[in-house]
C-alpha cells in the first residue's frame, strides 16, 4: 500500500483525527479540511523536494568571499524554489491562530502532513527550526518579540536558528562561555527587550547562514557575567537572547545595518548535506554595531541580542524548543526509514534473482523468481515495515498528545504533558537507532547495487546516521529517561504509560489471534518496572544509570510493541481493507516473536547494576 494510505490509516482508523473537529479550537476544520493540506504538501513534497534530493546530495552548500572578507554561503535554485513553495503553502504557521495568519490545525495533522517532505528530501529543509524557534518566542518572549520577530517567520519572511553548542561544549551546555554584557545604561528600556552584546563561538548551527530569507534570527544562549565579572558556574548561569543576524528596528523593519554575527565556516557532514551546518562567530568585531556602550573593544565590537525571558532562565525557555526539535528528528529519521523502505520494497518486487528452496531442492531449469519471493528477504522487508511504520505510529501518537494537551480538559491536559515527557526520549532516539537498521536493511535488499550511489538508500543511509546525534545524543536522552522522567513526580507518568499499555493489553487479550502478544507486553512491562526499581535500588546515580542506554533501548522495545499491538487491535475491525489487516498483523507478528525478545539481555544489565562498561580502565583499552 501507499505511503498516503499508511497515513490515513494511522490519521482516521487508528487515532480518529476528525474528532478533534468537536473541540472549539478546530470547529471549521473537518476531514475535508484535512485532506487539502495533506493533498497540498503531498504535491509540493513530489514537486519541489523529491527530484532534487540527489542533487542537493552532491551540490553541497559552498561558500563565495564577498569584497569585506565575509563569507556567503551558495545553495542550489531548486532549494530556495522549494523553501518558497513551502513557506507559500502556509504550513509555517499551520497550527497558529487565526487572527495572526495561521491555520489553527491540530498538530497530529501538521506533523502528518509534514512527514511528505521528510519523504521527499530531508535535508533540503521544510522549517523544524524556524517554527521552532518562533514557537519559543510565542511563549516565552514579550509582545513585541512575538510581533518583530515570531510572525516574521511564521510568515517565511525570515527563518531561525537555535544556537547552543560551542566547539567545546556539546551537550554539556553548562561548558558555554559564550558571554553577554549590558549595551550602556539604557540597555534595560530597549521596546525589543534588554538589549546586550554577546561574544562568542557556536558550533553545529543548521541553516545558520543563506540568503534564502531576507533575515536570520538566532536565539542564543549565553551567560551574563556578575558585578565581579564572573560567570555563574553550571546551567543557572544560562540566559536566551534574540541575535538577528540583520539588525532591526521596534517595528520589525531592517535599519540596514549588519549585526556582529560572522560566518566562520562550514562543517561537511557524513549526510544532511542539502542543509547549511555552521560555525558562527558572535561579537568578534567583523561588522562593528556602532552605540554607547562601544561594546567590547569602545569600537562596537559584540553581536547585539535580546534577552528572552529572564536572566539565567535560558535553558528552561530553550528546552521548550530543544523538546519540539527532539520530536521533530524522531519523525525525520523514521521518515528515512521509511524512505529506504519503500525504496527496498520496490526493488524486490522487480529484482529477478534465484529460484525457490522446494522439497527436491532448487531446479536450475526454471525460471528466476523476484527476490521478495524469499523469507530471508520477506524478513528484511518485514523488520524494516515493523521499524518504520512503528516508529510513524509512535511520532502521531506524541502528535496527538501535543493536541490534548493544547484543546484537552484540565485533567486530560495534564495526563498528556507528563505522558509527552516520558515519551519523548523515546520518540527522538528509537526511530534514530532502529529506523537507521532499517536503511542498513534497504541497501541489503538492493545487494551490491545499495552500495553504490545509483540508488538512493545509501544516501538514506548517510542521512540518517546525524539523529542518534542530533538534538541530543542516544547517550543523552538515555540518562534524561532513567534519570529523571520515569522519575519525575513520584513516578505519575510511567505509572499513567503502563496505565495505557494495560487497557491496550486488555482489549488485544479478549481477541485470540492478539492474546499470546497481550501476554508478552503484559510480562515486558512488568520487566521494565522491576527494572525501574533494581536500578534505583541503592540510590546510587553512578550504578543506576551506568546502563542508562539498554533501559532506553529496552524500554522503547516496550513501548513499539505496544504501538503496534494497538494497532492490531485496530486493524482487525471491518471497516479496515483486507491487506491492510494483513500487513498490520504480519507485522505485529513479527515485532513481538523478533523483536520484544531482545529485552531480557538488555534488562539483566540494567537490573544488576552491571558496572562493567563504568569501571573499565582506561588504560586497559
Amino acid at each position: 500500500m501507499s505511503y498516503r494510505q499508511t497515513l490515513e490509516f494511522l490519521l482516521h482508523d487508528w487515532l480518529h483525527a476528525d474528532t478533534l473537529t468537536q473541540r472549539t479550537r478546530y470547529a471549521e476544520h473537518s476531514r475535508e479540511t484535512f485532506d487539502a493540506v495533506l493533498d497540498t504538501c503531498e504535491r509540493i513534497a513530489r514537486e519541489k523536494y523529491a527530484p532534487f534530493n540527489r542533487l542537493i546530495d552532491t551540490e553541497e552548500p559552498r561558500t563565495v568571499t564577498e569584497a569585506d572578507g565575509s563569507l556567503r554561503v551558495v545553495l542550489p535554485q531548486a532549494t530556495h524554489e522549494a523553501q518558497r513553495a513551502y513557506a507559500e503553502s502556509g504550513m509555517l504557521s499551520a497550527a497558529q491562530d487565526y487572527d495572526i495568519g495561521g491555520m489553527q490545525l491540530p498538530y497530529l495533522v501538521e506533523a502528518a502532513a509534514n512527514s511528505f517532505f521528510g519523504l521527499a528530501s530531508i535535508s533540503m529543509g521544510s522549517g523544524l527550526l524556524t517554527v521552532g524557534n518562533a514557537n519559543l518566542l510565542m511563549v516565552h518572549g514579550t509582545e513585541k518579540q512575538k510581533q518583530v520577530f515570531a510572525l516574521k517567520e511564521f510568515s517565511g519572511q525570515w527563518s531561525g536558528t537555535m544556537c547552543l553548542s560551542e566547539p567545546q561544549a556539546g551537550s554539556s551546555l553548562s561548558d558555554i562561555v559564550t558571554k553577554a554584557i549590558p549595551d550602556g545604561d539604557d540597555h534595560a528600556s530597549d521596546p525589543l527587550g534588554p538589549r546586550y552584546r554577546l561574544r562568542g563561538n557556536k558550533m553545529w548551527i543548521s541553516a545558520g547562514e543563506h540568503e534564502l530569507t531576507e533575515n536570520i534570527v538566532h536565539l542564543v544562549l549565553a551567560k551574563i557575567p556578575g558585578p565581579d565579572g564572573k560567570t555563574l558556574p553550571g546551567v543557572k548561569g544560562i540566559s536566551l537572547f534574540i541575535v538577528p543576524k540583520k539588525l532591526v528596528n521596534a517595528d520589525g523593519e531592517l535599519t540596514g545595518q549588519r549585526n556582529d554575527v560572522a560566518l566562520a565556516g562550514l562543517n561537511h557532514k557524513c549526510g544532511w548535506r542539502g542543509t547549511t551546518n555552521t560555525l558562527l562567530n558572535f561579537g568578534e568585531g567583523q561588522f562593528p554595531v556602532p552605540g554607547a556602550s562601544g561594546g567590547y573593544d569602545g569600537k562596537g565590537a559584540g553581536a547585539v541580542g535580546y534577552l528572552v525571558g529572564q536572566p539565567g532562565e535560558g535553558l528552561r525557555c530553550m528546552f521548550h524548543m530543544m523538546n519540539e526539535a527532539r520530536i521533530g528528528i524522531g519523525m525525520a529519521a523514521t521518515m528515512l526509514g521509511m524512505a529506504g523502505y519503500q525504496a527496498a520494497l520496490d526493488y524486490a518486487k522487480n529484482r529477478p534473482q534465484g529460484r525457490p528452496i522446494t522439497g527436491a531442492g532448487k531446479d536450475a531449469s526454471q525460471p528466476q523468481v523476484r527476490i521478495i519471493e524469499h523469507a530471508d528477504v520477506k524478513r528484511m522487508l518485514l523488520a524494516q515495515k515493523a521499524y518504520c511504520e512503528g516508529s510513524l505510529a509512535l511520532q502521531l501518537y506524541c502528535a496527538r498528545l501535543v493536541d490534548e494537551q493544547r484543546t484537552g480538559t484540565p485533567e486530560v491536559a495534564d495526563e498528556a504533558r507528563l505522558l509527552l515527557e516520558v515519551l519523548t526520549p523515546i520518540a527522538k532516539s528509537w526511530p534514530s537507532e532502529w529506523c537507521l537498521e532499517a536503511n542498513s536493511l534497504a541497501i541489503q535488499v538492493h545487494g551490491g547495487y545499495g552500495y553504490t550511489r545509483d540508488f538512493p538508500v545509501e544516501q538514506y543511509w548517510r542521512d540518517q546516521r546525524l539523529n542518534m546525534i542530533h538534538e541530543g545524543t542516544h547517550g543523552v536522552q538515555a540518562l534524561d529517561l532513567l534519570g529523571r522522567k520515569v522519575r519525575m513526580e513520584g513516578g505519575r507518568g510511567l505509572s499513567l504509560l503502563a496505565g495505557r499499555m494495560n487497557a491496550t493489553i486488555e482489549r488485544a487479550i479478549q481477541q485470540p489471534e492478539l492474546a499470546e502478544h497481550a501476554n508478552a507486553l503484559a510480562q515486558a512491562l512488568q520487566q521494565v518496572g522491576a527494572a525501574t526499581k533494581a536500578a534505583w535500588a541503592t540510590e546510587n546515580p553512578t550504578e543506576a544509570l551506568a546502563n542508562a542506554v539498554p533501559y532506553l533501548q529496552a524500554f522503547g522495545h516496550v513501548v513499539l510493541a505496544w504501538m503496534w499491538l494497538d494497532l492490531a487491535c485496530t486493524a482487525r475491525a471491518d471497516t479496515v481493507a483486507a491487506d491492510r489487516r494483513t500487513g498490520v498483523l504480519h507485522a505485529t507478528r513479527y515485532f513481538f516473536h523478533y523483536e520484544l525478545t531482545k529485552i531480557k539481555p538488555w534488562l539483566q544489565v540494567v537490573a544488576a547494576r552491571d558496572l562493567t562498561c563504568a569501571t573499565m580502565p582506561e588504560a586497559a583499552f
